[in-house]
């Protein structure tokens, strides 16, 4: 994804799309500054590195939204959004709920979750094969529920 943005930025430049260029702009910075970190750890970033880069800026965007709201600034709070609108073309699609379910139900079977004293087994299970495609907040609710009717 971090060699698309230096293309991205020109299509933004010549399409006169200011909010997409200064979006596209502040992915790549977040990006370079994640690079340096993990460089210094003594490893390339990996394709988990800029989408974790990306849910973070998605997660901010949004709690920012929420407080410009209640502060009666509404023309930040569409730019935040504007900036989320472009922030989630580069992650990918979310699972729906019955998706969502259905990988739970197989993560329960795989390892073997009897009741609910199992659910971070589960939970361990769903985001090692579905990390950033899963809204783990909706997911926990459903893991608690699928695992007390076994329990």
């Amino acid at each position: 994804m971090r060699e698309q943005l230096p293309t991205l930025m020109k299509e933004a430049m010549k399409a006169g799309d200011k909010k997409r260029l200064g979006a596209i702009r502040l992915i790549g910075a977040a990006m370079k500054d994640r690079e340096i970190e993990a460089r210094g750890a003594g490893r390339e970033m990996t394709e988990e590195d800029e989408q974790a880069v990306l849910r973070k800026m998605v997660k901010q965007r949004q709690d920012s939204i929420v407080a410009y709201e209640a502060a009666g600034r509404d023309e930040l709070a569409a730019q935040e959004r504007d900036e989320v609108a472009v922030l989630s073309e580069f992650l990918p699609q979310m699972m729906d709920e019955a998706g969502t379910r259905a990988a739970i139900a197989e993560a329960i079977a795989e390892v073997g979750a009897a009741g609910p004293k199992d659910m971070g087994k589960v939970i361990a299970a769903v985001k090692t094969k579905h990390a950033g495609r899963i809204d783990f907040g909706q997911a926990s609710g459903i893991v608690k529920e699928m695992l007390a009717k076994l329990g």
